[in-house]
């Protein structure tokens, strides 16, 4: 993806959540990898959304009435109902049949054969990027760090427009991946591999891609 094209397209996927109804909550939006970097053309564009875990619907729908339609159970707890009704077309489910808010996301924000790879979470990114690589460290299943070179570029309701303007720029300083997760705690060695694995999977994905986690 050629680089203004991809500080183009994170505009618009920011544009649809603050215009659109999401299927859950969304309170922020970061780009991390290839496009922070600087990076032109862009192989694969990485998109972090922070999301809320839906405790409450705030639809005016009958949940049941919806699932019972769809045949997706966790309408109205899992996301949306009056979402679920405008646009079915999105609805997506995990194998035990329960409205997946990551696959859902995903289905609403992205193509499916764009280079776009979407991580969804209910927490915020940096706090995120802790997590995962203390679970990635102890397992020694580095594909699964987050890279921490990240920009938020809308947060609780608030566009940076001097995120997006230094994204254009290329005017971000960031470290190698590997001297960034020495800076969070991993010893040479392991910030090496760690690095290797991240480049590895990323090199593998094609197409939209999207993970979920709950911390």
């Amino acid at each position: 993806m050629d680089r203004d094209a991809a500080v183009d397209r994170v505009e618009r996927l920011v544009d649809t959540v603050v215009e659109e109804r999401m299927p859950v909550p969304v309170r922020e939006l970061w780009v991390y990898g290839d496009l922070a970097l600087g990076v032109d053309p862009v192989d694969r564009l990485d998109v972090y959304v922070t999301k809320d875990v839906l405790l409450e619907d705030d639809s005016d729908v009958d949940a049941g009435g919806v699932a019972e339609t769809t045949g997706v159970e966790g309408i109205g707890s899992t996301v949306r109902a009056d979402w679920a009704v405008d646009h079915p077309e999105y609805l997506r489910s995990n194998p035990n049949g329960y409205a997946a808010p990551e696959r859902c996301l995903a289905a609403h924000l992205i193509e499916d054969d764009e280079p776009i790879h979407l991580e969804v979470c209910n927490t915020g990114f940096e706090d995120n990027v802790t997590q995962r690589l203390r679970g990635a460290a102890a397992r020694e299943a580095y594909e699964q760090v987050l890279d921490p070179r990240g920009v938020c570029l809308w947060a609780e309701g608030m566009r940076s427009e001097t995120a997006f303007e230094k994204l254009r720029e290329s005017a971000l300083p960031f470290p190698p991946l590997s001297d960034a997760l020495e800076q969070l705690g991993l010893d040479a060695d392991a910030a090496e591999t760690a690095a290797q694995s991240v480049h590895s999977w990323r090199e593998e994905q094609e197409g939209a891609t999207v993970r979920g986690d709950v911390v």
